[in-house]
């Protein structure tokens, strides 16, 4: 008899997550337990985070905050250390143009666009993108305040 046949080795299936501003400071300062599910997918490579390079400045410009530096005094963390955990865990893309979905606050619209173009999850705390939850569904995209 000749060997069995397997099915086609398949890589695993990764997806892409957009992750706001807020999200990111609970990820990467304030250690927020809920974003530990979010640790685990990001470690594991079933999520693998997306970032245009308009996101990487403005966490740079939230992180000048007269109000974040106690918080990062407080963890031990300087503003370089967190743009460097940005760097190496968020993969750099283009900007996306702009989707059907227009979001009230203009500041959160690139990490709308962004998520609409590669299908993404879009992890937001902000009101007015999970307000637009139902449009983005119809757009493939999953918004989410947590995982």
């Amino acid at each position: 008899m000749g060997p069995e046949l397997q099915g086609p080795v398949h890589a695993p299936v990764t997806r892409p997550v957009v992750i706001d501003t807020n999200i990111v400071l609970d990820l990467l300062v304030f250690a927020d337990d809920a974003t530990a599910p979010l640790k685990i997918q990001l470690a594991s490579g079933v999520l693998h985070w997306i970032a245009a390079p308009a996101m990487r400045v403005e966490l740079e410009r939230v992180l000048g905050y007269p109000q974040i530096a106690p918080r990062l005094a407080y963890y031990g963390l300087s503003a370089a250390q967190v743009l460097q955990a940005f760097d190496a865990q968020a993969r750099t893309v283009d900007p996306a143009p702009r989707a059907s979905a227009i979001c009230k606050d203009p500041d959160d619209q690139q990490f709308i666009d962004l998520a609409v173009q590669h299908g993404a999850l879009l992890l937001s705390k902000d009101r007015a993108v999970l307000n637009l939850r139902k449009r983005l569904l119809v757009l493939g995209v999953q918004a989410s305040s947590i995982l």
